[in-house]
């Protein structure tokens, strides 16, 4: 049943069944309040493509959504020191800062992600997704664990310079991570565990950077130890603060990309058979994916300022998640937006950001998705879901802890 207006005042988008499927949900929203205040969340939700690109390049609305946390409940001498490391740690991460400071980083880190550099492991991507395929179990596998997770695992590892015998370690440490930046309401020890799982990655990539210091190689992680700019570098905490940033949202949101891909074009065979017709439409059908049901479900910012946004005062200090799987779907943005459409021209879909903070990573996921999903589907002719997929309950990202598909190949 298509929520209401009467469904939008206890709007909760971490309801089964909008974790499952945000989209009716949020439309309600975006038509009934397109700026609202969620009690429950004590929180706004913005919903419509023009508001949350704006948000997105208004500086009033922050992204350092760390800091506040940290001197409000992490100054006290009875504060969990775990939880005050993984959190020092989250507030040198890049995306979680504000000019000057995200300019610094972001110029340092920009040249390792150009088109040109991430293409240069194309070949090394396709040789992944075929090695994963192979040992795929017959008959039925999980494309989130058996294919798109190890995939983009390895990538960003291998990038990094992180040895093969240690990749499968990063699964634990990432899941046990994404408590802290993603975490759903319902789980009361993500931050004992996230901390945790933090402080093992975070000793483990500074012995890893020690390493590199005395031997350099030709990997990201010695890049990002001799990144220079003029007389700037990045501080030895930023490094390692870094890695863990690119180990963790490196293979994250293209993770869930490319699940999501698959899936759209599982349930579209129409698109599916174009795509395998004519496959110079796998960049459209890879803007597609982003826009249709991307991996970005919302993004935090907290208020600088004061903003009067559609009659709605936002004051300093309160919380506020832009949508854009809410914008992609916006009707004032692009027709018949909910039809899966990989010859779509219109519109500039959200699913990466907007402005200073556009995803930094955005190449490579592209790369990833437009190697990966059109191989799945060459490679798995026939196949079709074993049942439903199991949605992440998260509010920031829409991604699937588990695919089943049936292959018919066992």
């Amino acid at each position: 049943m298509t929520p209401t207006a009467a469904d939008v005042t206890g709007a909760d988008l971490l309801s089964p069944e909008a974790v499952a499927d945000p989209y009716p949900l949020l439309a309600a929203m975006r038509e009934h309040d397109p700026v609202h205040w969620s009690e429950r969340f004590r929180s706004w939700f913005v919903t419509r493509f023009d508001d949350v690109t704006t948000a997105l390049r208004d500086p009033r609305f922050s992204s350092d959504r760390i800091t506040p946390y940290r001197k409000a409940k992490l100054d006290g001498p009875d504060a969990d020191p775990a939880l005050r490391a993984a959190f020092g740690v989250l507030g040198e991460w890049m995306v979680f800062k504000d000019p000057p400071d995200h300019t610094r980083l972001r110029r340092l880190l920009s040249r390792s992600f150009t088109p040109r550099a991430v293409g240069r492991i194309a070949p090394r991507i396709t040789e992944l997704v075929d090695e994963l395929l192979d040992a795929a179990p017959p008959g039925e596998l999980d494309v989130v664990r058996d294919l798109a997770y190890p995939l983009t695992a390895s990538v960003i590892a291998e990038m990094l310079g992180v040895p093969r015998a240690d990749q499968e370690r990063f699964k634990d440490w990432s899941d046990r991570i994404t408590g802290l930046v993603f975490g759903g309401l319902s789980d009361s020890d993500r931050h004992r565990s996230g901390a945790e799982g933090m402080g093992e990655l975070t000793g483990y990539l500074t012995e890893l950077v020690a390493r590199r210091e005395r031997e350099p190689a030709d990997d990201l992680l010695t890049g990002l130890i001799t990144a220079r700019d003029e007389q700037d570098a990045l501080t030895h905490d930023e490094v390692i603060a870094t890695g863990v940033l690119l180990l963790f949202a490196g293979h994250e949101t293209t993770t869930n990309l490319i699940g999501c891909g698959v899936r759209a074009m599982l349930a579209h065979p129409d698109q599916a058979a174009r795509l395998a017709a004519d496959p110079g439409l796998v960049n459209g059908a890879v803007e597609e994916m982003l826009r249709f049901d991307g991996p970005a479900k919302t993004v935090v910012r907290l208020m600088a300022e004061d903003v009067e946004l559609r009659g709605r005062v936002l004051r300093r200090g309160q919380r506020v998640f832009l949508s854009p799987s809410s914008a992609n779907r916006d009707p004032a943005a692009f027709d018949d937006p909910d039809t899966f459409d990989i010859t779509r021209r219109q519109g500039r879909q959200l699913g990466f950001g907007v402005g200073m903070h556009y995803c930094l990573g955005a190449p490579l996921a592209r790369l990833e998705t437009a190697i990966a999903v059109p191989r799945i589907l060459e490679r798995l002719p026939g196949a079709v879901p074993a049942g439903e997929p199991h949605w992440a309950p998260v509010l920031l990202s829409r991604g699937m802890e588990r695919y089943p598909l049936r292959t018919g190949t066992g």
